[in-house]
């Protein structure tokens, strides 16, 4: 059998072409990220296969399947999709993510909260913009007191943590110590053969409490899924859970429907094709009802809300009672002990450490001349030498299918034993597991050409772009309208007997 390289694989998933600066090379992240991840998905075949249907779950389908659909490039320190920065702060680096309008919107507020005045008035209109203002509030700011004035107003945001920055000059000399110009030569590299998840630091990524009896015979298998999130992670786990063989429902607010219904047509097709949709007003008593019959009778729910959302309903785990076996899943940014605190796939990452790292200048590892601080910007003509690393977000909101196959992971796991599970699933915490484990595979010339030379297996793999995952088949080929399913729905719950 071939010695496995995690630089190589890396750069085969389509991971490795959305990690770096635009006008420079790809980089490898700087943690066995897909070694981990396969073994996270081969974990959850093993656990699918003695439940109900085994799921074999490719994980560069899983990290770099949405970039593909959606034509993502890499960005630098810029997110693939465009709405995270990474900002260089008085002490170090920090994460925004100005994904909503009122994100936008609040970021006069972020920096009067930082005594500074916005130039040109208070209006903030584009993202654009947005940056130009808080990369200037960032610059004069240490990163934990720019992420919690942030986070202040409800805006994802996030300093990268001295340990990632502490380490950061060993990521250097591992993965660029010969800087060579375009031609014959390349960047350097490391890479890992593979890593294990038993006794790995932070490993497992979640924490569970006991909220109801375990129930005999708890199985995937015809398992009722009430999924109450929405984007991406929560989507991506229920996806895994059904191609397990569970019934997914899709739970939306027509007055606030899944934001991604208004993305990428196809992505959500992708994670929704085969979910029944509810769409229930939440602010309304008869909503609120048909919500609560339903999470009596879930035997797995999924949230990624803030704890306080659904607590406004009387509906969060520690105020209504469980059916024994149910399985509640919390995703959040940083763990039901911290509720106030919101994420995103990118930011989430730089939370956790997870993130590339480029040397300012050369080629190779971040981007040509002086360590330009916004992606995109290139020096000229391109000077080649080495200077201290730079972070750069790694693959596409990485913390999102990595928390969404952890999720579906501890679902399965839970529900092995009986369930009767609170798990609570912060996604820092998830990209910090994925950050600690180190690449050990010795160095790798990343060449101009587009391919990485691994010394030790003597092999070579072209860095290649993301991969459009196989779109969903059968008559259920596409996700449903919102609220196709509500009145079915609701007669099948009105016929079921109570559960708790």
């Amino acid at each position: 059998m071939r010695d496995r390289c995690a630089v190589l694989d890396w750069a085969a998933s389509g991971a490795m072409a959305l990690t770096g600066m635009p006008g420079g090379p790809p980089v490898a992240s700087a943690a066995p990220v897909l070694a981990m991840l396969a073994q996270v998905t081969a974990e959850f075949g093993r656990v699918t296969a003695d439940s109900g249907t085994a799921v074999q779950a490719d994980p560069a389908e899983l990290i770099a399947g949405r970039a593909a659909l959606a034509g993502f490039t890499r960005g630098g320190r810029v997110s693939a999709g465009g709405s995270s920065f990474l900002l260089r702060a008085a002490d170090g680096w920090c994460a925004v993510t100005v994904s909503r309008p009122d994100d936008v919107a609040a970021v006069p507020a972020i920096a009067g909260a930082l005594g500074l005045a916005v130039a040109g008035g208070d209006a903030v209109e584009t993202r654009a913009q947005a940056r130009t203002v808080l990369a200037a509030a960032a610059a004069s700011t240490p990163a934990e007191e720019f992420a919690a004035a942030a986070q202040l107003v409800g805006v994802p945001a996030a300093a990268l943590p001295s340990s990632a920055l502490a380490s950061s000059a060993l990521a250097s000399s591992a993965l660029g110590a010969r800087v060579r110009p375009p031609a014959p030569g390349g960047t350097s590299l490391a890479g890992a053969s593979g890593t294990s998840l038993a006794g790995a630091a932070g490993w497992p990524p979640w924490r569970t409490t006991r909220i109801a009896a375990p129930a005999a015979g708890a199985t995937l298998a015809g398992a009722v899924v009430a999924d109450l999130s929405s984007m991406w992670a929560g989507p991506l786990c229920s996806r895994l859970l059904g191609l397990a063989g569970a019934e997914v429902i899709k739970v939306e607010s027509p007055a606030r429907p899944d934001g991604a219904r208004s993305g990428n047509r196809e992505f959500f097709d992708w994670l929704h094709a085969g979910h029944r949709s509810l769409s229930v007003d939440f602010g309304t008593r008869t909503g609120r009802t048909a919500l609560a019959a339903l999470l009596e009778v879930a035997d797995v729910v999924i949230e990624a809300s803030r704890p306080r959302a659904l607590a406004a309903a009387g509906l969060a785990p520690d105020m209504i009672a469980h059916r024994p076996g149910q399985v509640w899943l919390s995703i959040t940014g940083y763990g039901r002990s911290m509720p106030e605190r919101v994420a995103f796939g990118d930011d989430a990452a730089v939370a956790g450490g997870l993130v590339g790292w480029t040397t300012g200048g050369g080629y190779g590892q971040g981007g040509w001349g002086a360590g330009a601080p916004h992606a995109g910007e290139q020096s000229s003509p391109p000077y080649l030498f080495e200077s201290s690393p730079e972070p750069v977000f790694c693959a596409d909101a990485i913390a999102d299918p990595l928390t969404a196959a952890c999720g579906a992971l501890a679902v399965a796991l839970s529900l092995s034993a009986g369930g009767g599970e609170l798990i609570d699933l912060p996604m820092r915490e998830v990209a910090a597991a994925f950050a600690a484990a180190a690449l050990d595979h010795g160095p790798h010339d990343v060449l101009p050409g587009g391919s990485v030379a691994c010394p030790r297996s003597h092999r070579a793999q072209a860095v290649l772009p993301p991969r459009r995952p196989a779109p969903p088949a059968g008559p259920a080929a596409h996700a449903p309208e919102l609220g196709a399913d509500t009145s079915a729905v609701l007669a099948w719950l009105a016929r079921r007997p109570a559960a708790c």
